[in-house]
């Protein structure tokens, strides 16, 4: 099968760049032909490395930009002859309707970032992947058809992204507590250092590591030095690779208030972290509905100092915590991902419309 991505850009530090990345390399190792048309970006070079095509498609939101851009896609899609076109996110996924309709071949979108009002733009795609069952969910809320709608839960295991990165721990003072994410409101820092300043009373050697940049970075710092515990909460900054810091953490916390799919869950399962996430979006399923590890309210520090509590509390405790981390975690593969992914290319490519306009699929 010929696939042809498009998505903004190839840059480091966005979820669903991360998540389309490791996908099209992954179909490239299952033997598929793979092409990226993107913004372009700092991944290209792995890109090439795994022999995945790229090509170049402006994103701006602009509204020349946007008819010029349209029509350097169909040039591309002349060009490489894709049998689908699978758009990442929502201004992709404009760009790439008009194509698709004039070149007779399905769209596939996926929703990363449910929570924007702009995410209704995926349901422009002949099938729509929701990157959990909560989002399918809400997409249905908002409009989506159901027959339209696969759920592919997101996984990183065994990612291009990662083939060679640090397998050694970071040096970490213990007990150790780790956050890694952006640092805008939508994932619960507050709280997290709200919960942190109740349990240092109790528990004054515990550390808390923040790994991540974003616009509240120096509002953040400035709580932390207001909780009397400042000197045992470490900003880190932004990491390529957060994966060392996993390693050696005790405790990963992700307080989020709104997360579709946060690949980062799946990272530090495999690093047999112990785990506490809110119930919101897809953090449930991502852990199990809690086998996997411990869920909490979002904003709610104090039933997540608890939940940290019970953990630093007893040895054994955060012992079979991070035993629980591993509970069907082979579900969290890329493999299982890019698999799953095909099938639903291989559904929008079975629609009767479809049949005879696309090139034959492996």
């Amino acid at each position: 099968m010929r696939i042809m991505h498009l998505l903004n850009h190839t840059y480091r530090l966005n979820g669903h760049v991360h998540a389309a990345v490791d996908l099209a390399c992954e179909q490239r190792r299952l033997g598929h032909e793979v092409c990226i048309a993107s913004g372009g970006g700092d991944f290209d070079e792995l890109l090439a490395s795994n022999h995945v095509a790229t090509r170049i498609v402006d994103h701006e939101r602009r509204l020349l930009t946007v008819v010029r851009s349209v029509a350097t896609l169909k040039r591309h899609v002349n060009e490489w002859k894709p049998d689908v076109i699978h758009a990442h996110m929502m201004t992709s996924a404009v760009l790439a309707y008009p194509v698709c309709k004039l070149s007779g071949i399905p769209l596939v979108t996926t929703v990363h970032n449910e929570f924007e009002k702009s995410a209704i733009l995926m349901g422009l795609g002949t099938r729509v992947i929701a990157v959990s069952e909560s989002v399918s969910r809400s997409m249905q809320q908002r409009g989506i058809s159901a027959k339209k709608l696969h759920v592919v839960l997101n996984g990183t295991i065994g990612t291009a992204r990662f083939a060679n990165r640090q397998a050694a721990p970071a040096d970490l003072a213990h007990p150790s507590i780790l956050f890694v994410g952006g640092l805008h409101p939508r994932k619960g820092v507050v709280d997290l250092i709200q919960a942190f300043k109740i349990v240092h009373a109790t528990y004054p050697a515990a550390r808390l590591f923040i790994v991540g940049s974003g616009p509240m970075g120096e509002e953040y710092r400035e709580l932390a030095r207001q909780t009397g515990c400042g000197d045992a909460i470490t900003f880190v900054g932004s990491l390529d690779d957060p994966y060392p810091y996993m390693l050696a953490a005790d405790i990963f916390v992700l307080p989020s208030l709104a997360d579709p799919a946060p690949l980062v869950i799946s990272e530090a399962r495999e690093a047999r972290c112990a785990i506490i996430g809110t119930k919101v979006d897809g953090i449930p399923q991502l852990l199990e509905f809690g086998e996997a590890g411990i869920l909490v309210p979002p904003s709610a520090p104090e039933m997540l100092a608890a939940a940290l509590a019970n953990l630093l509390a007893d040895p054994a405790t955060l012992r079979e915590w991070q035993e629980k981390s591993q509970i069907r975690i082979d579900n969290l593969t890329i493999e299982r991902v890019a698999l799953e992914t095909t099938a639903v290319y291989r559904s929008a490519m079975a629609k009767p419309k479809f049949i005879g306009a696309t090139r034959q699929a492996v």
